[in-house]
Formats: structure tokens, C-alpha cells, sequence
């Protein structure tokens, strides 16, 4: 009778079974890998997806239309903040998936969140579509007019799903996650909860510019049609997201004592500068008959 040279108390059998099932992981985590199929691999397949440069549309007439792509941007303002710790310079808003569910996950989390970062450079994470309310394409092409609904799209994950800037009014178990405020995330499911208004940025002209179109690269106020809120930035309420600290991003209408939106209500739809695709038209410099700043160095008024 052959001796168990492994010891009395270690079994031939179950060792080789292990040995086994060992080897067989191994070959299966090999063939995954080879695919690009495991976890890691796919989660940074992710995080490179969102990050991808994009190329903003450029408008030819100076005015946003159907099916543009753009960026949401909330411009500096001297006039912020109330906090002693605040977050300056131009906000983008952006995609802004869970941090620990991204690390679990291959796939986006839906409803995803979303947040202000300081970026001027177009990524898959921060260019939005423009979209009709109904999503016709009779309609694709039109200009957008203020005070008409329309939908915010982004293009997201892996499976390239369009998901739509949605809120709804807050709740004891939903709302925003640092002010309390209501919730904006974004969706995969089409509803009236989708729909937004852009309005003319001086509230004493805002009746005479309801229906004329958008102008691209112009401060403007953005209201959620169902709940009459206004698209908000928290620059001093951080977060931590899937790419670092951001800052909250909400719907809820800050008016100072003109009744006048606030500027972390204010919002530029950014457009593609048309003589580098990759950059946007902040940065395309402007004329110097254009540029106050230059004359007022001209003429010695600036200090």
C-alpha cells in the first residue's frame, strides 16, 4: 500500500481535486484577461470612456439648435461665495458616477449623478446633446427658443446609452446629497421629469425674448420644467466622486434682494471654437475693438 507522503490527515483524493479547480480558475482568469473581460479591466475601459476628447458643435449663426453638442458651464463671478471655502474659476457639468459602486461595477449605475468640475476641455463625461422634447427629427437641426422645452443628452458607458439631466421634487429618502436640496441626476428613461427651459439671463427682458432663439455662449438661466427650479452649483459643497473632489450640482432658485437669479444660477451653453475643434469659444480670444479690458489699458483707465 503506497504511503501518503503529504501526511496521515491529507487526503490523495481532495488534494487533487483542488488542484484542479485551481488550475481551471487559472486558465478561465487567463482567457478573461486576454479578452479584456475582467472587472479592473472593464472599469478602466469605463473611466478612459468617459474622459475621451469630444469636439463641440460649432454654431455658424451665433444661436444653439437641436442636436448640437455643447457645455454646461456655470462662469466665474466675483460676486460668489457666501462660504470661506469655495471652488472658482469656470464649472462644467459632468457625469459623475458613484465612487464605490464604479470600482464594483463594469456598468454605469443608473440614475447617475452628477457634479461641477473645474474644466474647460471637452470629455465624453462633460458634452451634452441638445434634444427636442419629443425627440423628432423634424426637429433636429432647429434652433432652440427660449422658453421652449428641450432635453439634455449625454452619451454614456460602454453600450454608448443615452441618458437624459432629470429631477423631481425632493423627498424624506431622495434629495441632494450635501445641501438636502432637490436631486438632479441623470436617466435612461424618458419622461416629462426630462424636460427644461432655457430663459433670458435679465428677468426685465425676459418676456420680450420668450421665443427668440438661444444665444450660444451667453449667460443664461436654465429651469426645470416641473418643478420650476433653477440649475444650481454648490461651490462650497464638495463631493467625492469616481474622478476626485467636485462640487454639488442641484435645481433650486437662489434670487438676491432685485429678485434677480444669483450667479450660481447662471449657466453659458458653450459651443466648439471653430478653429481648433477641441477647444471651446471661451477660448477663442476676443478682437481687441472687442476686448474692454485692452482699451481700458489703452487708455490708462484699468489699475
Amino acid at each position: 500500500m503506497a504511503q501518503n507522503q503529504y501526511g496521515p490527515g491529507v487526503r490523495m483524493g481532495n488534494w487533487n481535486e483542488d488542484v484542479c479547480l485551481e488550475e481551471e480558475r487559472m486558465k478561465e482568469f487567463l482567457k478573461k484577461r486576454e479578452r479584456g473581460e475582467l472587472l479592473i479591466q472593464r472599469n478602466r475601459k469605463l473611466k478612459k470612456h468617459l474622459v475621451r476628447p469630444m469636439e463641440l458643435s460649432v454654431s455658424k449663426d451665433g444661436y444653439i439648435h437641436f442636436g448640437n453638442k455643447v457645455m454646461l458651464l456655470n462662469p466665474d463671478s466675483a460676486q460668489e461665495e457666501e462660504a470661506a471655502v469655495f471652488q472658482k474659476g469656470h464649472l462644467s457639468l459632468c457625469m459623475s458616477p458613484d465612487e464605490v459602486k464604479s470600482q464594483l461595477h463594469d456598468e454605469l449605475e443608473i440614475p447617475c449623478g452628477v457634479s461641477a468640475v473645474q474644466s474647460m476641455v471637452p470629455t465624453g463625461r462633460n458634452t451634452f446633446i441638445i434634444l427636442s422634447e419629443n425627440r423628432s427629427d423634424e426637429e433636429e437641426g432647429e434652433v432652440l427658443r427660449y422658453g421652449q422645452n428641450f432635453r439634455l443628452g449625454i452619451v454614456a458607458g460602454l453600450e454608448s446609452k443615452m441618458l437624459y439631466l432629470t429631477s423631481e421634487h425632493r423627498t424624506l429618502l431622495k434629495s441632494a446629497k450635501k445641501s438636502w436640496l432637490q436631486e438632479v441626476t441623470l436617466t435612461d428613461e424618458v419622461s416629462h421629469m426630462n424636460c427644461w427651459q432655457v430663459v433670458f439671463f435679465d428677468p426685465q427682458l425676459r418676456m420680450e425674448y420668450e421665443g427668440f432663439p438661444v444665444m450660444a455662449n451667453e449667460k443664461v438661466v436654465i429651469y426645470h420644467c416641473h418643478t420650476n427650479r433653477a440649475l444650481v452649483v454648490h461651490r462650497h459643497l464638495f463631493l467625492r466622486t469616481y474622478f476626485g473632489k467636485e462640487v454639488e450640482v442641484a435645481a433650486h432658485t437662489y434670487l438676491d434682494s432685485h429678485r434677480v437669479e444669483k450667479p450660481k444660477n447662471h449657466w453659458m451653453l458653450v459651443t466648439g471654437n471653430p478653429r481648433d475643434r477641441s477647444t471651446t469659444m471661451l477660448d477663442l480670444k476676443k478682437p481687441p475693438s472687442e476686448d474692454t479690458l485692452a482699451i481700458e489699458k489703452a487708455l490708462g483707465i484699468y489699475t
